[in-house]
């Protein structure tokens, strides 16, 4: 992905290039490369979010979210149904880092 307007991709172009290298580095591991099975799914929670699941006492937690969202009740996750798990995550962090009393937003690098 490379933007027409700028001498490489930008910011946003290299975040969807890094969701894209992700996704594409879970699925597949069980054989249908456009999807995460259950196991493929639990391995990436593990691997790329150990941070939540580590901090989670329900052990149930990481069952009910593939269940909710598999919206086609394949038990498989596609890109888009992957793409849920990561706005849903990026919308929480959103909503703690502008609703804390001492924050003026997110920070630039």
């Amino acid at each position: 992905m490379s933007s027409k307007y700028s001498g490489g991709p930008t910011e946003t172009e290299r975040c969807i290039e890094s969701l894209l290298a992700v996704f594409q580095r879970y699925a597949g591991r069980d054989g249908n490369a456009t999807s995460l099975s259950k196991k493929e799914f639990l391995t990436f929670m593990n691997t790329e979010l150990a941070s939540f699941t580590k901090n989670q006492k329900d052990p149930g937690v990481l069952d009910r979210m593939m269940k909710k969202l598999d919206m086609n009740n394949d038990g498989q996750l596609d890109f888009g149904e992957f793409l849920n798990l990561i706005g849903g995550l990026a919308q929480a962090c959103h909503v703690q880092v502008t609703s804390s009393p001492t924050s003026s937003g997110p920070q630039r690098p």
